[in-house]
């Protein structure tokens, strides 16, 4: 088992920058690849961005292309997304999740292994 822990949400203004953090304990000596998701209210839980094992390789949905970034610490067993710009748009619970896959591409919903509880962030305009 993997337990994924969130942190680093908070209520920021348009065009500021937030980082989120995701920490993995529990069976991690496979390393996993990572990616992020958001849910606004009311809508369909939606891909962000992944990251394979090494690091080296990512992919980032369309509309966060250029102005986020997901990075990861193998050491620390933990993940990164820093997100700059933030638009109001951005405002969502945004969650950690972990995958055997070796694909690092736009992945489905019900992909990932494991999931983290969720961080809010919300964008004021």
């Amino acid at each position: 088992q993997v337990q994924l822990v969130e942190s680093g949400g908070r209520l920021v203004q348009a065009g500021d920058s937030l980082k989120l953090s995701c920490t993995a304990s529990g069976s991690t000596k496979h390393t996993l690849a990572m990616g992020w998701f958001r849910q606004a209210q009311a809508k369909e839980r939606e891909f962000v961005a992944a990251i394979g094992r090494g690091g080296t390789i990512s992919y980032y949905t369309d509309s966060v292309k250029g102005r986020f970034t997901i990075s990861r610490d193998n050491a620390k067993n933990t993940t990164y997304l820093q997100m700059n710009n933030l638009e109001p748009e951005d405002t969502a619970v945004y969650f950690c999740a972990a995958s055997t896959t070796a694909i690092i591409n736009k992945w489905p919903v019900d992909l990932p292994d494991y999931w983290g509880q969720g961080t809010q962030v919300t964008v004021s305009s």
